[in-house]
């Protein structure tokens, strides 16, 4: 009978001991604990673009190999640019000729200066007129071109108006000639990484011909899935997390950062779960290799 006691007394010492190790673990929340760490999370690219050509013509440059760093800006390759070039030019002394034509005020001076002495002269001849010394008709004429003259000045002004609008449009022209040339210059259009050269110098491109794959690596994102049922509210844009990234080839070499969960979606698939992501900053080792690559696996971990 005392046995048998002991045995009831042991088992619910050994419950009381589970249910108060599982209390803690609810309220402390465990980092291996399924509703504290994402599952089937990997690395993405965020930025990864196939740059195009945007005209068409011969590769005469193409200074980029595989595997090769690029900032922003850097040339990638050149597509022949000699009418363009030639184009620009005749351009500009076109947009030169309507500038000086729009800034000349030559016309309009004489104009007024003419104005003023037929007006003169009209003033002369009416006096003459009025005193009899001159006929009718003679005065009529100098008044007219008296009004002649005033015509000529507004005749003047609107010319100068025309070469200024005409200076304005050969400007835009020599700003599209300026657009055209550019347009031939391939260039990178974010720091970055060769991962493919798909064109060889030489080659004769297309509008919309692939010249290379350029790729961040700087800044990655980590993909993954989280249970909406066990989250708990945990998963929202914003909320800090552990990002742990998996080197297969050399455990030693995992990867570990803190971040700030980016994106959780609004929709709960099938299996009850968010899709969520966390972009890092990724860092080179001792011998400028890049640690965290795509493909790799990865976990998330609310804090």
């Amino acid at each position: 009978m005392n046995t048998w006691r002991l045995i009831f007394a042991a088992m619910a010492c050994i419950g009381t001991a589970l249910i108060s190790a599982d209390l803690a673990t609810a309220q402390t929340g465990s980092a291996t604990d399924p509703s504290t760490v994402s599952q089937n999370c990997s690395v993405k690219f965020i930025r990864k673009v196939d740059i195009p050509a945007e005209v068409e013509g011969k590769l005469v440059e193409l200074p980029i190999e595989e595997g090769m760093s690029v900032s922003k800006g850097d040339l990638l390759a050149l597509v022949d640019d000699t009418s363009a070039r030639l184009a620009l030019e005749f351009k500009k002394a076109e947009e030169k000729e309507a500038q000086l034509n729009a800034a000349n005020e030559v016309n309009l001076k004489d104009a007024r200066n003419n104005e003023e002495l037929a007006r003169a002269e009209a003033e002369s001849f009416r006096e003459l007129y009025e005193k009899g010394a001159t006929p009718y008709y003679e005065m009529k004429k100098k008044v007219l071109e008296a009004i002649r003259a005033l015509l000529r000045i507004d005749l003047a002004e609107m010319q100068k108006k025309i070469a200024e609008a005409q200076y304005i449009a050969k400007r835009s022209e020599r700003e599209i000639a300026e657009f055209e040339l550019d347009r031939r210059r391939i260039t990178a259009l974010f720091d970055g990484y060769i991962e493919m050269r798909i064109a060889q110098l030489g080659e004769w491109v297309q509008p919309g011909s692939p010249i290379a794959t350029l790729v961040q690596l700087d800044r990655l994102r980590v993909v993954g899935d989280i249970s909406a049922i066990e989250s708990n509210g945990m998963a929202r844009a914003g909320a800090p997390v552990v990002v742990r990234v998996f080197n297969s080839a050399d455990p030693d070499q995992d990867y570990e950062t803190n971040a700030q969960l980016g994106f959780v979606s609004s929709e709960v698939d099938g299996l009850k779960r968010y899709r969520i992501w966390v972009d890092i900053d990724n860092r080179k080792d001792s011998n400028g290799n890049w640690m965290v690559k795509p493909g790799m696996d990865a976990e998330i971990i609310f804090q």
